[in-house]
C-alpha cells in the first residue's frame, strides 16, 4: 500500500475540496484524513489530506505530475506531496545544554518520531558521548569569529552529503547566517525561553526571578534572519509564584524547552505544518 500527504494553499474559492477529492478518487486513492482552513483577512484556503493507494502500479511521481496538470494550474496552487515511504532526514545542531538533545534522542530510540537523524553537529565537545551512545556520528565543527564562515561551509557540506531535510538547533548557541537559513527556508527549528524580548541577555530567568513573574514559557519557532521573530510552530506555559527559586524557573524552563521542541520536530516531521506570512497553520 502506498500512502501519500497532500499539503496544498492557493486563493480561497468554490469547488476546490471537490476538485481535489474527485481527483483522488478517480486515480483510485481512499482519503483517509482531511482538514482545510480558510484565512478570512488573507483569503487564502489551505488544506492537508492524506490518502491511500493500493494498486500496484501506483507511481508517487506519476500522480505528482497528473495532479499538476490536472490541478495546480487551475488553481494556481502552492502544493507539497510526501510519500509515506520516505522519512525525513534531520540534523541536530547542539553546543554543551544536554535535555533537548537527551529528550529527541530518546524518542528517536523509542520510535517516537518518524525521521531519521545522520549526524549531530556541535561546536563542543562536550556533548559527543552522549551521541556515541545512541550510535549517531558526530561532527565537531569550532566556531569562532573568525572562523564562522568556513564553519558553516563544512555543515553545508555536511548537510548537502547527508540530503538533509531539515535542522533542529536543539540549545545551539551560535547565530545561523543568512547562507544557511536561504538553504533551509522554513527547514530550521529552533527552541529558546518565552521571556523575549522583555528579559534580554545571558541570565533571562533571574532577571525574570527579580520582577516576579507568574507564567514562564517556552517556543518553537522556524529560523529566519531577523532573530528569534520566525513563524512560530508550538509554545507552552507552566505557572510560578514567589515559591519558586531561580534553580526551580530553569528546570521548568527546562522541562518546557523539551517538550515544546519535541512536539514542534514531531508536527514537522509528520507534515502538519504549513508557513504562510511568517504565521504557521498547524493541522491536528
Amino acid at each position: 500500500m502506498n500512502k501519500i500527504t497532500l499539503l496544498i494553499h492557493c486563493k480561497d474559492r468554490p469547488n476546490i475540496i471537490a476538485s481535489v477529492t474527485n481527483f483522488i478518487a478517480k486515480e483510485g486513492g481512499n482519503i483517509v484524513y482531511i482538514d482545510q482552513h480558510v484565512d478570512r483577512e488573507q483569503d487564502i484556503f489551505f488544506m492537508r489530506l492524506e490518502s491511500e493507494f493500493t494498486a500496484q502500479s501506483f507511481s508517487t511521481d506519476a500522480f505528482k505530475e497528473s495532479f499538476k496538470n490536472n490541478l495546480v494550474n487551475g488553481f494556481d496552487m502552492k502544493w507539497r506531496i510526501y510519500s509515506s515511504e520516505v522519512k525525513p532526514k534531520m540534523a541536530l545542531f547542539i553546543s554543551k545544554y544536554d535535555h533537548c538533545l537527551y529528550d529527541l534522542l530518546g524518542r528517536y530510540n523509542s520510535g517516537e518520531l518518524n525521521l531519521e537523524i545522520p549526524f549531530i553537529v556541535s561546536n563542543h565537545l562536550d556533548l559527543k558521548p552522549i551521541a556515541d551512545n545512541f550510535k549517531i556520528p558526530f561532527h565537531h565543527i569550532p566556531v569562532t569569529k573568525d572562523t564562522k564562515a568556513e564553519a558553516e561551509d563544512k555543515q553545508l557540506k555536511l548537510l548537502e552529503e547527508h540530503h538533509i531535510d531539515f535542522i533542529v538547533l536543539a540549545r545551539y548557541m551560535q547565530i545561523v547566517s543568512e547562507k544557511l537559513i536561504t538553504k533551509y527556508p522554513n527547514k530550521i527549528i529552533n527552541i529558546h525561553h518565552s521571556f523575549l524580548p522583555a528579559f534580554v541577555g545571558a541570565k533571562p530567568y533571574h532577571s525574570a526571578y527579580k520582577r516576579g513573574v507568574k507564567i514562564i514559557g517556552a517556543t518553537s519557532h522556524y529560523v529566519t534572519e531577523e532573530l528569534d521573530a520566525g513563524p512560530i510552530i508550538e509554545q507552552d506555559v507552566a505557572h510560578v509564584s514567589h515559591t519558586h527559586s531561580i534553580k526551580d524557573l530553569i528546570a521548568k524552563g527546562r522541562d518546557l524547552e523539551k517538550i515544546v521542541l519535541a512536539n514542534a520536530v514531531k508536527l514537522h516531521a509528520d507534515r502538519k505544518v504549513m508557513v504562510y506570512n511568517n504565521k504557521t497553520v498547524i493541522f491536528s
